[in-house]
């Protein structure tokens, strides 16, 4: 269940604003929207992880609340960036 590193670089040179972004929020949506992803696979396949399933919902509504301050803040680059990923909001 360890995010790989080269997938998190990989995803912060997809979404970073400027050259040295790593933590705007597009790009911290974007890497809780890989972990999420990684998680729920992880959760198909496991189904009594209860303890991974907890931390799935934090990460849930860790991103919930970035998305929220991202669509007051910017509604363009959250448009782009639910559209990107393929969120469903």
């Amino acid at each position: 269940m360890v995010f790989p590193k080269e997938k998190k670089k990989e995803i912060i040179e997809k979404f970073k604003i400027h050259e040295k972004d790593t933590g705007s929020a597009a790009v911290q949506i974007a890497l809780l929207t890989g972990r999420i992803n990684s998680l729920t696979e992880h959760l198909k396949v496991q189904r009594k992880d209860f303890h991974s399933r907890e931390g799935l919902l934090k990460l849930v509504g860790q991103r919930r609340r970035l998305l929220n301050y991202l669509k007051n803040s910017n509604l363009n680059l959250y448009k782009n960036l639910i559209k990107e990923l393929d969120l469903r909001r």
